[in-house]
């Protein structure tokens, strides 16, 4: 099992990144799929997820309506679209199943600074 996150960089305050993720080793279209962000001295928190088909999402509250979670199951492949990003959105972004594989990706870091 590999994921493998890209897109990440410092952004200042309402800008945009698009963040995206390859996995592999694992049946991808099977798994709902989610991004998660560490930020410093803090725990590992759940940003979105989207169901294995796409036929549903979820949000943590402080992203809705700023961020769009979206896959590919040809290409295994799950992105992160971030809008109107904020300083506090700065974190390392990850990727993994729902529930995740217990192997972790080396995620991408997001600052968010003017």
């Amino acid at each position: 099992v590999q994921f493998v996150e890209s897109g990440g960089g410092l952004v200042q305050p309402g800008g945009s990144l698009r963040l995206s993720c390859a996995a592999s080793g694992f049946r991808f279209s099977e798994w709902q799929m989610s991004w998660l962000r560490q930020a410093p001295g803090n725990v590992r928190e759940s940003v979105a997820t989207i169901s294995d088909a796409s036929l549903w999402t979820n949000y943590a509250d402080s992203v809705k309506c700023r961020f769009t979670i979206s896959r590919d199951n040809v290409n295994n492949t799950v992105h992160l679209q971030m809008n109107n990003l904020r300083p506090e959105d700065t974190a390392i972004y990850y990727c993994n199943t729902f529930p995740d594989q217990h192997v972790w990706g080396q995620g991408t870091q997001v600052t968010v600074s003017s």
